[in-house]
C-alpha cells in the first residue's frame, strides 16, 4: 500500500487512541473545575447539568484539536522514517530533543502563566463568567486551551518514551494532577523541567559516546 494511502487510513485510529488517552490522563484535572462550575453557577442562577455539560464539552473540544495535532505529528514521522520500526516512539535522536524541548518549556513564561490560570478555578469564574448556553461552551474551550498550552509538552514526552507506554502516560497524568492542584505545583514545574532537560542531555550524550 502506498505510503499516503497507508497514512490516511491509520490517522483516524491515531486520532481516537490520542484523544481517549487524553480524556483519560486529563480527567482528574479536569474534575475540579467542572465541579467549581456547577457551583459556581448554582449560585448565581439555575444553572443545570446540561450547562456543565456543555462547559465540559468545550474543554474536550479543544483537547480534540490536540489530539488531532498529535496524530498529524506521529503519521508525518512514520512516512519520514523518525519513528522505531515499532511505531510506537521515535529514533533516539528525535526523543533526545523532545525530552530538551519540554524541559524548556516548563520555565517558559507561557507555561508558568498557564498553569497559575490552571490552579485557580474560582478566580477565573468570579472574572471570566459568561452566562447562557453559548456562554458556558465558550468558557469551556477558553480554559480548555490554558490547560492545552499548559500541558501539551510534557504529554508530548510519550513520544520519545512510547505512545503506547501505559504506565507512562499514568505518570504524566499524575504529575499534570499534582502540578494544578497541590500547594507545591510551580516547584513540581521546575523540578520536572530539569528532569526532562537532563533527560535529553544525557540522551544526546548517549548518542554522542556511542559514535
Amino acid at each position: 500500500m502506498p505510503a499516503h494511502v497507508h497514512s490516511s487510513v491509520t490517522f483516524f485510529p491515531l486520532m481516537l487512541m490520542w484523544f481517549g488517552m487524553m480524556a483519560a490522563m486529563m480527567a482528574p484535572t479536569a474534575w475540579p473545575w467542572v465541579r467549581a462550575y456547577h457551583r459556581f453557577g448554582g449560585r448565581e442562577r439555575a444553572a443545570g447539568v446540561g450547562d456543565t455539560l456543555r462547559f465540559l464539552a468545550g474543554y474536550l473540544v479543544v483537547w480534540l484539536g490536540y489530539a488531532v495535532a498529535a496524530a498529524l505529528g506521529q503519521t508525518v514521522l512514520r512516512v519520514a522514517g523518525l519513528m522505531q520500526p515499532s511505531r510506537d516512539f521515535v529514533i533516539p535522536h528525535i526523543g533526545a530533543a523532545v525530552f530538551l524541548l519540554a524541559g524548556l518549556y516548563q520555565f517558559a513564561p507561557l507555561k508558568r502563566a498557564c498553569l497559575t490560570h490552571c490552579r485557580s478555578p474560582f478566580g477565573y469564574f468570579l472574572t471570566q463568567w459568561r452566562g447562557g448556553r453559548i456562554g458556558a461552551l465558550r468558557m469551556g474551550v477558553h480554559h480548555g486551551v490554558f490547560c492545552v498550552a499548559c500541558c501539551w509538552a510534557v504529554m508530548a514526552t510519550a513520544f520519545a518514551v512510547g505512545v503506547m507506554n501505559v504506565w507512562w502516560m499514568v505518570v504524566l497524568g499524575g504529575l499534570t494532577l499534582y502540578e494544578q492542584v497541590a500547594p507545591h505545583g510551580h516547584t513540581l514545574r521546575r523540578v520536572l523541567g530539569m528532569v526532562f532537560v537532563m533527560a535529553g542531555f544525557v540522551r544526546f550524550g548517549l548518542l554522542a559516546g556511542g559514535l
